[in-house]
């Protein structure tokens, strides 16, 4: 049934110095971007920005980042399931140097845009810990780079895990048109599971038509490092099977002259957002907080 375009299990997509690397022509789309960079202690990267602003997000390790004069020193975090990490932003049209003394895995969020922002640090401590769903619904959403967290040309970018057993992405939903209360993004899903008892583990995801002229279909058995990529469709749930914590980082930008998240839910399913509010959320979340406050968003 999966498409193999929008399924790229982990390695497939590296290029260079990146064990992941997607981009608009890769992807043969218009605007998003996710690189992946493993740097050894002691190692540098180089690149240019060129068309698009990125976030440079510790997956593991701490990093220095250097751009436009200014020197970032991002903390990091040991892993994405042990903790919220700070972030740099960098603008289009300049050249960036990541740097790690210890090494690390560093994933870069980029959008092709048209405006060019001052670079910036953003603390851990102003990521928003959003709690999502209910029951068997319930995540965990890190608010990063969230359209109304952190200032961006185009690119919006967040975290979401989702603890063993349970599904997110849920109600199925979509964001392929620009219309009043939708706005059209690419997106790209990147998947990390954690590991339990000595053994790698596995999640599942679901992206379908959404209309006759739609033909992204996948269901997909996602490891560590794979990538979905959504240019249409509804999309969920995502899977994290029992025993399994799941983790994906959300990169989204398209074309609507507003930079907003704005979904539909697919009406066969939609419901299932109204028996929230008689659910408690899963007592596992969060499964961790930012360094100062978690704040519990509407649902």
């Amino acid at each position: 049934m999966t498409d193999k375009r929008f399924h790229c299990p982990a390695g497939t997509t590296a290029r260079g110095e990146y064990t992941t690397c997607v981009d608009p022509e890769s992807a043969g789309w218009g605007y998003s971007s996710l690189r992946v960079l493993e740097l050894g202690a002691g190692a540098q990267h180089e690149m240019s920005t060129e068309d698009s602003e990125w976030i440079v997000l510790p997956l593991s390790g701490a990093c220095t980042v250097a751009c436009d004069g200014e020197v970032f020193e991002l903390a990091g975090r040991t892993s994405v399931f042990d903790g919220v990490t700070d972030f740099a932003y960098v603008p289009r049209d300049a050249q960036v140097r990541i740097s790690s003394a210890a090494g690390g895995r560093f994933a870069l969020t980029g959008a092709r845009c048209e405006n060019r922002l001052p670079a910036r640090y953003g603390p851990a401590s102003g990521v928003p810990v959003e709690l999502r769903g209910a029951g068997q619904a319930s995540r965990q959403v890190n608010n990063f780079g969230a359209a109304h967290v952190f200032e961006a040309d185009r690119l919006i970018a967040v975290e979401v895990l989702t603890p063993s057993g349970n599904w997110s992405s849920f109600p199925p939903h979509k964001h392929d048109v620009q219309r009043d209360g939708e706005s059209q993004l690419e997106e790209i899903y990147y998947f990390e599971i954690a590991d339990a008892r000595g053994t790698s583990g596995v999640g599942y995801q679901r992206v379908y038509p959404s209309g006759p002229d739609r033909t992204t279909d996948v269901l997909a058995e996602v490891r560590s490092g794979d990538v979905v990529l959504i240019p249409d469709g509804w999309h969920g749930p995502s899977m994290a099977v029992p025993g399994y914590d799941m983790y994906y980082l959300n990169v989204m930008a398209g074309p609507s002259p507003d930079r907003a998240w704005l979904i539909c839910d697919d009406p066969a399913h939609a419901w299932v957002r109204d028996t929230w509010a008689e659910q408690p959320v899963d007592p596992r979340l969060p499964l961790y907080t930012a360094p100062e406050e978690t704040t519990v968003e509407e649902r």
